[in-house]
């Protein structure tokens, strides 16, 4: 039996039976904190599930044996300082050079199997990204606060944002090479996966969503999300790309509050002008002149903010455009690629 890098068996001569596996460089990403109960089941069913794949486990500083059991089981090993899964994120998607991007949790609650249909459709469609959406079938897998803060966040991102994504939190996805290396990476927490669909949404790069049964934690994995805390940072985050990525319409929306609140305290202060020609409430008046600025203010900021964001949204669009779709290899380059055209 071989040896692979890490320590771990090398699995039996896999026959590629699809384009992507003969011309197309897979990397299996896995951010991990603590999750010695489940990591070395993780790397393993995706050596198996995806042979010709680099899988690459990212440890967050983890305090258990995280990075031995990854070792053991064949993956590659490296480590980002930084705490968050946004920070890793960011770390893995600079470092790692790769045609295809399998970016999944370690915690052992994805089908890797999942992941070949993900793949085939993110290449065969020319798509961008594909998102697994959680069902869940086991009766303890998706806790009961999670699943509401999921759809709660869910909805207000589809109204925000005009999506239609069903499972915004998924951590099981497929990236070509164009999104990763135009994506910003600005969140450092839970909140990346959200970004991740901003980034899709706003440079209206085509994605897909596969169904995938969401499974039962293995025992001793604990989850990292706590669902008041990091549910509150994901809606102020999504807030705030609001502001950054639309701020004419949010800036508008503080504008007509102003002016809402300006009429409501200066309309009694004209009326009892009109009929006494006296302004008795002189500093309620001056309150209503300085919230009536305020929003138009506000109004002209999402206008100048407005071009800016748009400029920003143009140089990630040519970011973007800069690498080549999962599908630009010809069939000649695939042949040549596979050995079989010289």
């Amino acid at each position: 039996m071989e040896i692979a890098h890490g320590g771990g068996p090398k699995l039996a001569t896999h026959v590629p039976q699809h384009d992507w596996e003969i011309s197309q460089r897979v990397a299996v990403l896995v951010p991990c904190f603590n999750e010695e109960a489940s990591i070395g089941k993780v790397v393993a069913d995706f050596r198996a599930t995806l042979p010709s794949a680099l899988i690459y486990v990212y440890d967050n500083n983890s305090t258990d044996r995280t990075v031995e059991e990854a070792r053991a089981a064949g993956a590659l090993v490296r480590n980002e300082q930084h705490q968050g899964k946004g920070n890793v994120v960011r770390r893995m998607f600079s470092d790692i050079d790769a045609d295809i991007y399998v970016l999944v949790d370690g915690d052992a609650t994805y089908d890797p199997a999942t992941a070949r249909t993900m793949i085939a459709r993110l290449f065969e469609g020319g798509l961008d990204m594909v998102v697994a959406a959680r069902v869940d079938r086991e009766h303890n897998a998706y806790r009961l606060g999670h699943r509401t803060a999921n759809r709660v966040l869910t909805r207000f991102f589809r109204s925000a944002f005009s999506a239609t994504f069903t499972d915004i939190l998924s951590g099981f996805r497929v990236f070509s090479r164009r999104f990763v290396k135009s994506f910003p990476a600005e969140s450092r927490g839970f909140e990346t996966e959200t970004e991740l669909l901003i980034h899709a949404v706003e440079l209206r790069v085509p994605y897909s969503e596969v169904s995938i049964a969401y499974r039962e934690r293995p025992s001793g994995s604990v989850s990292k999300l706590n669902t008041i805390h990091d549910g509150l940072r994901i809606l102020r985050f999504i807030v705030y790309l609001v502001k950054k990525e639309h701020p004419l319409q949010f800036f508008s929306l503080v504008a007509v509050a102003c002016a809402a609140l300006s009429i409501a305290l200066g309309a009694p202060v004209v009326f009892e002008y009109l009929q006494t020609g006296l302004v008795p409430r002189l500093p309620t008046a001056v309150l209503a002149v300085g919230v009536m600025l305020t929003g138009l203010f506000c109004f002209f900021a999402g206008l100048i903010l407005d071009v800016i964001s748009e400029s920003e949204r143009s140089a990630k669009r040519r970011a973007y455009l800069s690498h080549p779709a999962p599908v630009a290899l010809s069939a000649p380059t695939v042949r040549q690629r596979s050995g079989k055209f010289r």
